[in-house]
């Protein structure tokens, strides 16, 4: 079993080192174009195998895709962060070029590969990787759903004094400000989490999650890393291991919630062909409203791709 990830950044490093520390694959291959950062990242974490004990792999390259040949998974990272200055349009068409150079190099080496896209922003990257492979869309996905979940469930058992662990949550809609909560989701060992909470505190864990993003921004001047990386391990663990676990991810929807088109998260069955399956919840007229609205964000984004690539 091998996987690649691309993007040997704070991201895909600590993608690679979970996938390593939990022995997901044999091989990691962590792919940069700066020279020696893979290169050393990966030494890095193979050198701490003795003290962890796991046997994977990891090996790191310059901007040599032959060596990431037959992946069964590849998990883009790569990508600039938005500089003071630059506008959405600049980011966009910048982060797009490099996910389409990178997933066309994926498709050349490793054509029966599933890709997952962790590249901002995430949901248009998703649909530049997904329209330049021509892959089926249940082999290209974005990750999204886990990391809004997890800090809403982090948050939620920060507030109700209880471990993470018996929190269930789903978040649906695109990555950012305009994610679709589902409280009526959202339970705590089974209880519904609004017997629990009362409605400006859950309410203000929501908002809070929304700009989760832009919280750790502030904090350290940069993105985070660690939950990310983390998340997109966990999204290639329930390939890898054919675990059909029930994630919310990005994808590109065909009709389901009465969406075309558009690439939303939204929750689905994950195993070892990718998306086995898409769940349509019954969602009421409010969470209708919610999930149109993001729709439309995210719309104007793929549009906005669009002009960039004619």
């Amino acid at each position: 079993m091998k996987i690649t990830v691309v993007g040997a950044g704070n991201v895909g490093a600590t993608c690679a080192d979970v996938l390593a520390y939990r022995e997901i694959a044999n091989e990691v291959i962590l792919v940069d174009i700066k020279e020696g950062v893979a290169e050393g990242k990966a030494l890095d974490i193979w050198q701490k195998a003795p003290i962890n004990l796991y046997d994977t792999r990891t090996v790191g390259v310059t901007n040599d895709y032959s060596k990431t040949a037959g992946s069964d998974v590849v998990v883009i990272t790569s990508g600039l962060p938005r500089k003071p200055g630059m506008s959405r349009d600049d980011l966009i068409g910048t982060n797009a070029g490099i996910v389409k150079s990178v997933t066309e190099q994926i498709v050349k080496y490793s054509p029966e590969t599933i890709i997952v896209v962790v590249s901002n922003p995430l949901d248009v990257m998703t649909y530049q990787a997904h329209t330049t492979s021509k892959f089926p869309r249940s082999r290209v996905i974005g990750m999204a759903g886990i990391l809004d979940t997890a800090r809403y469930r982090a948050f939620l058992a920060e507030e109700l004094n209880v471990s993470v662990k018996d929190i269930q949550a789903v978040l649906m809609g695109g990555h950012g400000d305009t994610m679709v909560p589902l409280p009526r989701y959202t339970t705590v060992g089974g209880i519904p989490v609004t017997e629990l909470i009362e409605p400006a505190k859950l309410n203000a864990i929501i908002e809070r999650t929304k700009v989760g993003g832009g919280e750790l921004v502030k904090l350290m001047g940069t993105s985070a890393w660690y939950a990310p990386g983390s998340a997109a391990a966990q999204m290639v663990e329930a390939i890898v291991r054919n675990q059909r676990r029930v994630f919310p991810v990005c994808i590109n929807l065909e009709g389901e919630y009465g969406i075309n088109n558009c690439y939303l998260g939204v929750p689905v069955i994950l195993g070892k062909n990718g998306v086995e399956k898409v769940i349509e919840l019954d969602l009421n007229k409010e969470e209708k409203e919610l999930l149109a609205t993001s729709r439309e964000h995210v719309k104007e984004v793929m549009d906005v791709l669009d002009r960039l690539n004619k």
